[in-house]
């Protein structure tokens, strides 16, 4: 697993806001592809949602999913 490639898609899917993260989770769960995880394999996506998931929990409250 390229970890490297997973932390720098986690920081871009970051950057594009609270609101975003949760859409982008949401679809890559339903088996959508999204720009930002192109070339990384299905076991890195998983990891992606993992860590995006772990740092959202952060925000529970102040920024609803969906």
């Amino acid at each position: 697993m390229k970890h490297h490639l997973v932390e720098q898609c986690v920081e871009t899917l970051c950057h594009k806001g609270c609101r975003a993260v949760w859409a982008d989770i949401d679809a890559l769960e339903a088996g959508v592809a999204l720009p930002e995880t192109r070339g990384l394999s299905s076991a890195e996506v998983r990891e992606v949602v993992s860590e995006l998931k772990a740092i959202m929990s952060v925000y529970r409250g102040t920024c609803a999913a969906g």
